[in-house]
């Protein structure tokens, strides 16, 4: 396959499956059938991880959480082209991202419960830690992609962020520098159709995101964001440009969210349930298990299997992460700065010295 063969311009997507779970024999990637049914149970289990994280900020028990329902395909295939010792970094709906390299469940609970130790990601696993402001980022794997061809290295970086992301100016700044010095790095647009509760045709003019890379002399091609093996194929494509010193690669995923944007956002406010019913059988989980049926790879009681082994290890995570100590409350100034600057000092002062008068 070819990214060339995709161009944006010309209205072209890559898809390997269709809706029915049919597959393009000349695109089918050659995975074995470990691989192929691994691609399921990690969606499975970002699914089932998600669900759990809804019921835990809905309980109290968890704070503000951004669902990845609809989303797992991308990150699932994406992930899994890549080798031990890429680098991803990640925007805040990564769960399924996460996963897959093997981030501690526990740690990715903690982060959401509030817990400055859930962004303590072991440094083997080259997974930065999550960011929420929009499109940051994008800025930091540049810097790494750059710093990786200083060192003439052969890794590379592989960026998520969505569709609102690519409207901001740090948009255009990381993608202008990684151009200009060819760095080794794939930017990874999960458009899931809504920047909170902005549709995409009112966030920019352009007929695919992924011809934004033409500005930045940097290829894009546009994916069916709900095909693993779609993701799979192009994020391959782009690590042996990235690899061979030919820089850069934009990928737009077109995937949809079903819930929404975060657990604080009513969707019902912005969007029809309409729109949402017809968006569900779609879905990436949908589609990849009638592929793996079709193949003899699927079965109910195959799945039930595996369903029980993922909610076991979901509910020893759980423990092990409310088993942690509450944090300190000085602990919202301390994992910034090397140093505190003078105001934040002061603000720590009076937070501690405040809280012992009480």
């Amino acid at each position: 396959m070819e990214l060339a063969d995709y161009d944006p311009l010309q209205g072209k997507r890559l898809q390997v499956l269709d809706p029915e779970g049919n597959a393009d024999p000349a695109l089918l990637p050659a995975l074995d059938e470990e691989v192929l049914c691994l691609i399921f149970r990690r969606m499975l289990a970002a699914r089932l991880v998600d669900r759990t994280c809804l019921t835990l900020q809905r309980e109290g028990r968890m704070g503000t959480y951004p669902p990845v329902e609809g989303q797992e395909a991308c990150q699932v295939g994406s992930v899994l082209a890549l080798s031990e010792t890429d680098w991803i970094v990640p925007s805040f709906r990564e769960l399924a991202a996460a996963l897959v390299r093997g981030v501690p469940l526990e740690r990715i609970f903690l982060y959401w419960m509030g817990h400055e130790e859930g962004s303590r990601i072991p440094k083997s696993l080259r997974f930065l830690p999550v960011a929420i402001p929009v499109g940051t980022h994008i800025l930091h794997a540049t810097g790494l992609a750059m710093g990786i061809s200083y060192r003439r290295e052969k890794d590379a970086v592989l960026c998520f962020f969505g569709d609102g992301a690519t409207s901001e100016g740090d948009f255009h700044e990381a993608l202008t520098f990684a151009g200009v010095s060819k760095a080794p790095a794939i930017f990874f647009c999960q458009n899931n159709a809504w920047a909170i509760s902005v549709p995409r045709k009112a966030q920019c003019a352009a007929t695919a995101l992924a011809a934004k890379g033409v500005g930045y002399g940097i290829p894009g091609v546009q994916i069916d964001g709900n095909d693993p093996l779609a993701a799979y194929l192009a994020t391959e494509a782009a690590l042996r440009r990235a690899r061979a010193g030919e820089g850069p690669t934009l990928i737009e995923a077109i995937t949809y969210r079903l819930g929404p944007h975060t657990t604080s956002d009513d969707p019902g406010r912005y969007r029809s349930a309409e729109e949402v019913e017809r968006m569900r059988p779609l879905e990436p989980l949908v589609r990849y298990r009638l592929f793996l049926q079709g193949r003899g790879l699927w079965s109910e009681a195959w799945e039930a299997e595996i369903t029980a082994d993922i909610e076991k290890w979901i509910a020893e995570s759980i423990q092990k992460a409310e088993a942690f100590p509450d944090p300190a409350p000085e602990d919202i100034f301390d994992y910034m700065f090397a140093e505190l600057p003078p105001h934040l000092a002061r603000q720590k002062a009076s937070l501690l010295s405040s809280l012992q008068e009480e």
